[in-house]
């Protein structure tokens, strides 16, 4: 199994209880033994989706296939994840309380918010790293003090244009928060904002606030190809992919492009890419020129790993370049960016990091 053969077999292993025909052709795989298991824990682990794996296949009854000591370290490894989203889950209920408390509604985004919904039938399917919430920027601020004065701290200062404030962390919670103020960066936040979601939020019956179904699968796929930048660079992430997969039975393609039309092309594509992935069938894919553009990207990019891991550079790198370069000539007229660059040009561990890569 090449990358490729890899990547999509994977992907069909995370549809195994949603798709009937892709249920069939896993097992069929499973039976012929040709399965390179080194290559997809290799693939799943870097992609956040092993746990998920290891749980559909066990939903569809399929384990039985799988060599005995993979399936143990997959129980162990999925185990500890759901031992860690439990905690983080709790961790989610104090900050939700604490900020309720101070009448200040924290609306949980991407995993944490994913878990407190009850969107898999597992909490251990997800791999979830920070947690992040979206709060009105009037009460942002206000919100970050808050969780400072109840033992977070940061060791960043606040950077007025970027979409959320510095990374808090404390010592005996096992995530880090991000309030966020935006959900992306200029020149997309006047689309895609606080305000352009907040009449569809929901609630749960323990008071938890989360986005809308329409919003939730916007937020996936900008997430992925505008702030990952997963659009200019032809990359898949399976673990946003899983996600997409479970919340698009809840939402359909053009109420997504409707709601947010100057986003069609990327939304379209980005459907397109998981359909290719789910069904490796490109017949049945929208005929938009720039949906197809994407896709040959993305299948050149999975044909090609060697080669096109220098192209995935090139382009991190020339994206990277460009929004700092923004950054540095702002600061000569921007009091925030100023304290910002100041604060990073004058931090030994920041330039040790960024030189040696530490």
């Amino acid at each position: 199994m090449n990358y490729k053969e890899t990547l999509f077999f994977v992907g069909k292993c995370l549809t195994i209880n949603h798709e009937e025909k892709n249920k069939v052709l896993v097992e069929e795989k499973l039976k012929s033994l040709d399965v390179d298991w080194e290559s997809i824990v290799k693939i799943s682990t870097a992609h956040f989706v092993f746990p998920a794996l290891y749980c559909n296949l066990k939903k569809a009854n399929f384990l039985h296939y799988l060599p005995e000591e993979l399936v143990n370290y997959m129980i162990h490894i999925t185990d500890l994840n759901r031992e860690r989203n439990q905690e983080i889950i709790e961790q989610a209920k104090e900050i939700n309380d604490l900020l309720l408390a101070n009448n200040i509604t924290p609306i949980f985004l991407k995993g944490t918010g994913n878990l407190l919904e009850g969107l898999y039938d597992d909490i251990a399917e997800r791999m979830v790293g920070d947690i992040d919430i979206i709060i009105s920027k009037e009460d942002v601020l206000k919100a970050y003090k808050i969780l400072k004065k109840n033992n977070y701290t940061s060791n960043s200062i606040i950077f007025d244009s970027h979409r959320h404030l510095p990374r808090l962390i404390k010592s005996n919670k096992i995530s880090a928060i991000e309030l966020h103020k935006d959900f992306l960066e200029n020149p997309h936040r006047s689309s895609f904002n606080f305000l352009s979601t907040i009449d569809s939020v929901l609630k749960t019956d323990k008071n938890y606030s989360f986005l809308g179904d329409i919003d939730k699968m916007a937020l996936n796929i900008f997430s992925n190809q505008i702030t990952d930048n997963g659009f200019e660079k032809g990359k898949i992430s399976l673990r946003n992919y899983y996600d997409f997969i479970i919340l698009s039975k809840k939402c359909k393609l053009n109420e997504i492009y409707k709601k947010y039309p100057k986003y069609k092309k990327i939304i379209i594509s980005y459907w397109d890419i998981n359909f290719l992935i789910k069904f490796n069938n490109e017949k049945k894919l929208n005929n938009y020129k720039s949906s197809k553009k994407q896709i040959k990207k993305v299948l050149w990019i999975l044909n090609n790993p060697k080669i096109s891991k220098y192209y995935i550079k090139f382009k991190t790198y020339k994206i990277y370049l460009s929004t700092r370069f923004l950054i540095f000539i702002k600061a000569f007229y921007n009091k925030s960016n100023f304290v910002f660059v100041f604060s990073k040009l004058t931090s030994f561990e920041w330039i040790k990091r960024k030189i040696f890569k530490t």
